[in-house]
């Protein structure tokens, strides 16, 4: 468990930046950082993570995750547009 005198660092994925653990700001992006079993979490350093927008993202996560990303940007951003309007159309029809 983490306590005030742990002296790892960590690295900002953001930015790439290694800093002091305790100077880092954990990131879960699943959005579920109080669910702490079996996690190994990222972590943004404070200025990384003062820029952040910190308005709820809904699934966005998992909707990337779904998205296979061997592919080019091109078809990365194709199967993103079609699981946005997917999602859209099936929140009309509810």
């Amino acid at each position: 468990m983490w306590n005030g005198r742990d002296r790892t660092e960590v690295t900002c994925i953001a930015c790439g930046e290694a800093v002091p653990r305790s100077s880092a700001r954990e990131y879960d992006k699943h959005g579920d950082r109080w669910t702490r079993e079996d996690k190994e979490f990222e972590h943004l350093c404070k200025s990384c993570h003062q820029e952040l927008c910190h308005q709820p993202r809904g699934d966005l996560e998992a909707l990337l995750a779904d998205i296979d990303t061997a592919g080019s940007r091109e078809r990365f951003l194709e199967r993103y547009v079609e699981l946005v309007e997917a999602e859209g159309d099936r929140r009309s029809q509810e």
